[in-house]
């Protein structure tokens, strides 16, 4: 319930005596001045508003009647009102027969005032309890049918499939652009966005799946607003709560792995990625370290990186020697002879299904840190 207190009495009290000539006073439900041109009379109690409050009209006060009220000046005290209910008191202080002319309109401004001042409450409150709201929708226990309706109702539209893109933000940006501005620029450009922030550096977007967005395109537009964005992880579509709460465990892994293994890679993709990434979310297991043994074995005696350039085309091109041939500019016949010294060096054929994907996923898995140097 929306109540007055001294900053916006004040600055009702200044705004309308930078134009009248009189002092002015706001009172609150209780008849205590908040706001007054006569800063000794702040925190007192003023008894012609509480006439006012009493009886919820107009109240007069002509110079022989203050005499006998307290903390009262001659004047004119009206009462403020908020859709339809009191919630305090204009006093406008002098001669009653000069102050009736103009003291409606200086009531019509205060209320103005004080309506903007509860819509911009009403406004905030919402948009913290959406931001609460989605937190708790992006966890586990958020299907209780009070939250879903609550999500209704505040418009969040829970029922669309969404894609998740979670956002990594640089420490260093322009003036303003914060992840929560960046979230607001989203949302307010492509309708029905949810975005989540659950850290400084990081920002989970969840587009409607309906809305089809160029992610490149997307990311030019936001470094030229000034955003440094650091790298996207794009989920795939997800439907309902349950999906995108899994959608969003794997583009967080996805921005893991895109960090250790890809850092040069702005922007990643689950479709493009899902494979390594489903094994990345397993690297501290020692089965991460047993795929990753028989490539470790071409690096230690790779000394020009030639062997994992080779291995990076190789699977680039699905296997097929001419293609990889002609991208890596040699012959075939060197190709064959790289081939057959990585079968040697690693104890697995790359020409062999299973060689082929165990070298495979090392390449995909291996972090940046044990890339050799060219």
């Amino acid at each position: 319930m929306f109540e007055l207190d001294h900053d916006l009495a004040q600055d009702i009290v200044d705004r309308a005596m930078a134009i009248l000539p009189y002092n002015v006073n706001v009172m609150d439900s209780q008849g205590l001045i908040l706001g007054s041109g006569e800063p000794e009379r702040v925190n007192t109690r003023h008894e012609g508003a509480q006439l006012v409050l009493a009886n919820g009209r107009v109240v007069e006060i002509d110079a022989q009647t203050a005499i006998h009220l307290k903390g009262v000046q001659p004047g004119i005290n009206l009462p403020l009102l908020l859709d339809q209910r009191l919630i305090g008191v204009l006093g406008i202080t002098g001669d009653p027969e000069q102050l009736r002319t103009y003291a409606e309109l200086v009531r019509m401004t205060a209320e103005m005032l004080v309506g903007q001042r509860n819509q911009q409450g009403e406004q905030q409150w919402r948009r913290q309890r959406c931001a609460d709201l989605l937190a708790l929708l992006m966890t586990e226990a958020s299907d209780s049918p009070r939250l879903i309706d609550e999500a209704q109702q505040l418009g969040l539209k829970p029922q669309l499939n969404r894609v998740p893109c979670l956002f990594e933000l640089g420490m260093e940006h322009g003036p303003g652009q914060t992840v929560d501005a960046l979230g607001a620029w989203l949302t307010s450009r492509y309708p029905d966005s949810w975005c989540v922030s659950s850290a400084k550096s990081s920002l989970l977007w969840c587009r409607p799946a309906s809305q089809a967005i160029e992610n490149e395109r997307l990311l030019e537009k936001l470094e030229g607003l000034g955003w440094n964005i650091l790298r996207i992880a794009v989920g795939g579509q997800a439907e309902g709560l349950a999906g995108l709460r899994r959608c969003y465990r794997q583009v967080a892994d996805l921005l893991a792995y895109g960090r250790d293994v890809l850092p040069a890679s702005r922007l990643l993709t689950l479709s493009r990625h899902q494979l390594p990434v489903l094994l990345w979310r397993h690297r501290a297991d020692d089965a991460l370290d047993e795929l990753l043994s028989p490539l470790r074995k071409v690096i230690a005696r790779d000394g020009n990186g030639q062997l994992l350039a080779t291995l990076r085309r190789w699977c680039d091109h699905d296997g097929q020697s001419q293609a990889c041939a002609d991208a890596l500019g040699i012959h075939r016949n060197s190709l064959r002879y790289r081939m057959e010294r990585i079968a040697e060096l690693s104890g697995v054929d790359p020409l062999r299904l299973d060689g082929m994907l165990a070298l495979y996923l090392g390449v995909q898995l291996l972090p940046h840190h044990e890339v050799p140097a060219l």
